[in-house]
């Protein structure tokens, strides 16, 4: 079948899946491979439970069944078929990406965009190779702006991105101590970022840039640049940001000061697409994050910031200096190790155990084979269970408690421990 006819049969329905546990009714099923797991053996699974299609790339599933559609490769097919779906869209897509604070900044440009357009955004953090062009092939006629993260965890990788995703805007949210193993220190991690600069220079598009960034503003010198609007203060944190835009107060749902650039962006999109003061106001109030990402959670005897969905250094200073800021009567930190560091992992473990004893809170415990091997005052766990142990026998009370770590620490699970 050629790729054309692919298309078309998606256009019917707009719907494509990836997983047999997902699967939605009418869809076309793209059987991925993965290291432990093999979506052509699930083609005729997919097809029973609802898919219209079911792509593969292995002649032994096609079973001569009409709506099992053979292909070279299912993965490039589908990038392929993304690629040509966002120029068929025609409509301005944001491409984002950056060390920290991407999925918040892409669910605060969507709140705010929503209230005057029909948005489609990445869904969660399916930032990859897969999610991006998935992202893509979620819009339909409908979709008036599209919104598209980037992740990557290596160099070209963000350039590979935006082969799919043609970006008409950029927008980098800082350049971080993340994924340092995969980019081979920040020097490396500046450059694979700026991947994103280098596709809107020599697509002539432009690019969203924080005028206080010095390394942003240097970067995209030689671009159109739209610095964040001249009419938005910060005003506080206690504990969630409020800022000033023109003579309405914005009271965000988001905690740490960190947060205020990921909010100005998310301004600065809406009034450059002309969403009004009043309509950026009301996304920016209305949005409340979740995924483990600085909820607020009260407990009994506790209350708990949870920032467990990721960790770098960058991050990890970031959140601590807010949470000294914060007014408590008492404070407690539990830090979880840092994750794809590389060489630098141990260095960079021992300077967040010394940053911690530099700031003032009541208790500091640190868990992971990372952070056990670090010289610190505070208490070591090597373990999560020996930190739950510790946790349950000698219970949490009347504190406020920072927690945060790596995904692949899941510290989200000490939840239930604290009262």
């Amino acid at each position: 079948m050629k790729f054309e006819d692919i298309y078309q049969l998606y256009t019917k329905h707009f719907l494509v899946d990836t997983d047999t546990r997902t699967i939605r009714k009418n869809t076309i099923f793209f059987a991925l491979k993965g290291d432990n797991f093999n979506g052509n053996a699930f083609a005729a699974e997919a097809l029973k439970q609802g898919a219209s299609y079911a792509i593969v790339d292995e002649e032994k599933y096609k079973n001569n069944n009409s709506h099992i559609i053979l292909v070279d490769d299912v993965l490039e097919t589908l990038q392929e078929l993304a690629k040509y779906h966002r120029k068929i869209l025609n409509i301005p897509i944001i491409g984002l990406t950056g060390s920290n604070g991407k999925t918040t900044t892409k669910e605060l440009i969507n709140a705010v965009l929503s209230t005057k357009y029909k948005t489609t955004a990445t869904k969660g953090n399916l930032n990859n190779h897969i999610g991006v062009p998935l992202t893509l092939l979620s819009m339909t006629p409908n979709t008036e702006i599209g919104i598209v993260e980037m992740g990557a965890n290596h160099k070209k990788e963000i350039a590979f991105l935006c082969t799919i995703c043609n970006p008409d805007f950029g927008y980098i949210t800082n350049f971080g101590k993340a994924h340092l193993e995969g980019f081979g220190g920040i020097e490396g991690v500046i450059a694979a970022k700026s991947e994103l600069y280098n596709y809107l220079k020599e697509h002539h598009k432009s690019a969203f840039i924080n005028p206080q960034d010095s390394l942003q503003v240097e970067k995209t010198n030689t671009i159109e640049s739209i610095p964040f609007i001249e009419n938005l203060q910060f005003m506080e944190v206690n504990p969630f940001v409020k800022l000033a835009l023109n003579t309405s107060t914005i009271q965000s749902n988001l905690i740490g000061k960190y947060n205020y650039t990921n909010i100005a962006v998310a301004c600065t999109i809406g009034h450059h697409f002309k969403v009004s003061n009043k309509e950026i106001k009301a996304g920016i109030e209305n949005y409340i994050p979740e995924n483990n990402r600085s909820q607020i959670i009260k407990k009994t005897a506790n209350t708990i910031i949870l920032d467990a969905y990721n960790a770098n250094p960058t991050s990890m200073k970031a959140a601590l200096e807010n949470f000294e800021e914060i007014k408590a009567k008492s404070k407690t930190v539990i830090l979880g190790d840092m994750f794809e560091l590389g060489k630098t992992s141990l260095e960079e473990h021992q300077n967040i155990a010394d940053f911690v004893e530099n700031l003032h809170f009541d208790h500091c415990f640190f868990v992971g084979e990372n952070f056990y091997q670090t010289k610190t005052k505070n208490s070591l766990f090597k373990t999560f269970e020996d930190l739950l142990n510790h946790l349950t026998n000698n219970p949490l009370k009347d504190q406020s408690i920072l927690i945060k770590g790596s995904r692949g620490m899941r510290l989200e699970r000490l939840l239930d421990s604290i009262r």
